[in-house]
């Protein structure tokens, strides 16, 4: 199983119909997802970005991307959607939605070991050295 993070641009003139269309995402489109090989998918939103969450369960994402960007349903969806976002990808990466590289994971513990963190996938892992103090509500 793969994570995959993006963030985009939510339009502010556009926000109610973005958020209207989410509440009651078209079965065709939840479908194609599924088949896929896409689990788990969230969007979230802070102020104007939506922040987008996946689990990838497949063996060729790039097929299977292809496969949901050729779907008439997505197709469809995708001419609704996409004028209530602004790209933040590199114009040149062919992107719609700019990825984002996992950071650090918490995984499940184990019965006798307890929590271990999964290191990031970016290009270096960040240091602790003048990080900030934890915060005061958080054990």
């Amino acid at each position: 199983m793969q994570r995959y993070g993006s963030v985009i641009r939510l339009r502010p003139e556009h926000r109610d119909t973005y958020l209207r269309l989410h509440a009651a995402v078209w079965p065709e489109i939840e479908q194609a997802l599924l088949a896929a090989n896409i689990r788990n998918y969230t969007i979230f939103l802070h102020g104007d970005l939506l922040f987008g969450y996946y689990e990838y369960v497949g063996d060729d994402h790039d097929a299977d991307q292809a496969r949901i960007a050729a779907d008439p349903h997505t197709r469809q969806w995708w001419k609704l959607t996409d004028p209530c976002q602004e790209s933040l990808a590199d114009p040149r990466s062919g992107q719609w939605w700019a990825p984002m590289h996992q950071v650090w994971h918490l995984t499940e513990p184990s019965p006798a070991s307890g929590p271990t963190a999964t290191p990031g996938t970016g290009p270096s892992q960040p240091s602790t050295a003048g990080a900030p103090p934890a915060h005061p509500d958080l054990p």
